[in-house]
């Protein structure tokens, strides 16, 4: 039986490719075994790819060392990526040389351009050429997840991570991303890894899976890359709902029904997940809620509204150190006694309990996100920061929106609905990036005490209905 056009061409693509490597071999002459390769061989692999010409050798070198680096102890990896910091910059002969060119007044086009050239780092033509390998991007990627991790005790690095997100952020742009919806017919490899990369609500097994996959009211999108074909790089589950909920059991509930998509009037984008951490840094979130908005929106006229159901992850951390803190400017005594109950076992199945907490932590909330800021001047939390700088209002705080034991610990169950209302999302996105102002629903701020509308020092976007 004849085998698929497309197998074939990838099977003869396959075999050209291991043909060029093998010949690249044999005209660098090379006998190593890529898994007994010393620190020194692994720079020396990584000079003899920025000296040669040829594609086929360049195409066996990057391929070679490539290999080796994921073959190496961790102590070798370590010395490679400080041999890319120390050894692999600019060439300061040809810099100095460009510099003085200028110096002496020569400005034209092809002066500038030389001094351009000579002032980029040679790692990052090292990594251009280690891109060309198969399989060279996924393994990048991998290389800069290592490399992140080594930043925090090698903080020599730093110029070398900046190399690599200065690449990344042109492979990545959003040119070369592809939008795919994700259902329950998607390739089992795929989904196996939306199971893995699920960050924000644990996906317990395929029934769950299923679940978010495969009602009428539930959407997922991912975006890929045409070099990493079956790796989503991020992705997004939606809810398709009648109103905004105020809670996540009741999406994620087994035993919902659910609904027809045409009777739905609100997504929720209740999960973001980035999956991949060597990309840390490159932004895909705001490119992706903005484009499912705009496909759903054309697949389902019927929806009006476009909400978020978000975790809160830094709260509870900065909540705590408000009640220790006796000079807080937060929160007053009332209210650091109703919010000493929050150490009592077992709180949220007692009603009284709830009764008293809820309104303290609710103005703590309003307070977290309105005026507190970094000792930058920014919003403390990440997600805050990310929907509104995307152009969302902070429409609502949710008291307990989510009682899993995650949800319990990162918010004492705190979650937030963001709203993306299409006529405002361009003058709420300008309004933050250029002042810090909070686009913030009328019913968040009223929840501000006197005292925390005081502390703030920080100007606020007027305050929307």
């Amino acid at each position: 039986m004849n085998r698929p056009v497309t197998e074939r061409a990838s099977s003869f693509f396959n075999d050209l490719l291991n043909t060029l490597t093998e010949r690249g071999r044999s005209l660098l002459q090379w006998r190593g075994s890529e898994a007994t390769l010393t620190q020194a061989q692994l720079v020396e692999l990584g000079e003899a790819l920025l000296s040669r010409r040829g594609e086929a050798t360049g195409v066996a070198l990057a391929q070679t060392l490539l290999a080796a680096y994921a073959a190496a102890p961790h102590a070798d990896r370590m010395a490679f990526l400080n041999a890319m910091a120390e050894q692999f910059g600019p060439d300061e002969a040809e810099l100095t040389k460009a510099i003085e060119t200028v110096r002496n007044g020569d400005l034209s086009s092809e002066a500038v351009n030389r001094l351009h050239k000579a002032a980029e780092p040679r790692r990052q033509e090292l990594i251009r050429r280690l891109n060309l390998a198969p399989g060279g991007t996924a393994a990048l990627v991998k290389m800069r997840e290592e490399l992140l991790v080594a930043l925090r005790e090698r903080p020599q690095l730093a110029h070398v991570d900046s190399d690599f997100s200065h690449l990344f952020g042109s492979w990545f742009n959003r040119g070369f991303l592809v939008l795919r919806r994700i259902d329950w017919t998607t390739p089992a490899n795929i989904l196996e890894k939306i199971i893995r990369y699920e960050a924000v609500h644990a996906i317990e097994n395929w029934d769950d899976l299923r679940n978010r996959l495969a009602p009428s009211d539930r959407r997922c999108y991912g975006f890929f890359h045409p070099q990493l074909v079956d790796e989503p790089l991020i992705f997004v589950e939606v809810a398709l709902t009648r109103e905004i909920p105020p809670a996540i059991a009741p999406l994620l509930d087994l035993e919902r029904k659910a609904i027809g998509a045409n009777e739905a009037t609100t997504a929720v984008f209740y999960s973001i997940s980035n999956t991949q951490r060597g990309l840390g840094g490159i932004s895909f979130g705001n490119f992706l809620i903005k484009q499912v908005v705009e496909d759903i929106k054309r697949e389902l006229p019927n929806l009006t509204t476009f909400v978020t159901l978000s975790p809160v992850p830094g709260f509870a951390d900065w909540l705590n150190k408000e009640r220790t803190n006796a000079e807080s400017s937060v929160l007053d005594s009332d209210q650091r006694e109703a919010l000493n109950n929050l150490d009592i076992a077992n709180w949220v199945s007692d009603p009284v309990l709830c009764a008293r907490i809820e309104p303290a932590l609710l103005s703590a909330a309003a307070a977290y996100f309105l005026t507190a800021r970094t000792s930058r001047g920014g919003l403390i939390d990440a997600v805050a920061r990310f929907h509104l700088g995307n152009g969302a209002r902070l429409e609502r705080l949710n008291f307990l929106g989510d009682r899993s034991e995650k949800g319990m610990q990162q918010s004492h169950g705190l979650m937030v609905n963001y709203l993306y209302a299409l006529n405002e999302i361009e003058s709420n996105h300008e309004g933050y990036a250029e002042k810090r102002h909070v686009a913030a629903s009328t019913s968040v701020r009223k929840l501000l005490s006197a005292r925390q509308a005081q502390s703030d020092s920080t100007p606020l976007a007027p305050a929307t209905s």
